[in-house]
């Protein structure tokens, strides 16, 4: 597994070692679960609902509509892996203002990770959106010559998403980190607000371009939307 320095740092839990890109992982798994459970543990339809569930549905919402101007596609079909993606990656950079806090897609292996599961779901959603055969077809198009360079295509694109990712968290982290030192009293609120708004643009962009590639063969049936975005 390629480690960088920050992963290098190990906790100790029940006696078991582990690196700092796993034990942050789950603390941002852990703080999403427990905000998903206060938004939905009182559910409700009228003008009542709390701000928390209303904010989830905003976001729920405005994934959904970006999901289906990007594919035009059902978005519910792509809906849980994408919103994965950008939840995950925006609450890792969000949980940075808190100084002992390392985001995890500052790690090579998270973001590999991600690049893996965007690999393994572009033949997924491409077969099931058009069979076997109509998802083979798009590597001999325009011309059976491109087949070796669409095939190279989707595994170049997929490992390209792995390496933004994480050379823009990590990069970010390390200017961040260089002008603290040089002006300590001066520039920690700017720069935790220039990381927080970086850090959802690069969740915005990772999750938008595994839609491009997953949702890259289309349905043989056009989708009509029937959901409401009122």
């Amino acid at each position: 597994m390629i480690e960088d320095l920050d992963t290098l740092i190990m906790f100790h839990l029940f006696g078991l070692p582990i690196n700092a890109t796993l034990f942050y992982s789950w603390v941002v798994m852990g703080v999403l679960v427990l905000l998903s459970w206060l938004a939905t543990r009182h559910l409700s339809t009228d003008l009542k609902a709390s701000r928390l569930q209303t904010a989830m549905e905003m976001i729920v919402v405005s994934i959904r509509t970006q999901i289906k101007e990007t594919s035009g596609d059902n978005p519910a079909k792509y809906m849980a892996i994408m919103g994965t993606f950008f939840l995950f990656i925006g609450m890792a950079n969000l949980l940075t203002i808190i100084p002992i806090f390392k985001a995890p897609t500052a790690s090579l292996s998270t973001t590999m990770a991600f690049a893996a599961c965007v690999f393994f779901a572009i033949p997924y959603y491409g077969i099931h959106n058009a069979g076997i055969k109509g998802y083979l077809h798009k590597f001999i198009e325009p011309t059976p010559i491109m087949l070796p360079l669409n095939i190279i295509s989707d595994f170049s694109g997929t490992i390209s998403l792995a390496f933004r990712l994480y050379g823009n968290v990590l990069s970010g982290a390390i200017i961040g980190s260089v002008m603290i030192m040089l002006a300590p009293f001066l520039l920690p609120l700017p720069m935790q607000i220039l990381g927080l708004l970086t850090g959802t643009i690069q969740a915005y962009i990772f999750a938008l371009l595994a839609i491009v590639y997953v949702s890259s063969v289309s349905p043989t049936e056009p989708f009509i939307d029937t959901f409401q975005y009122d």
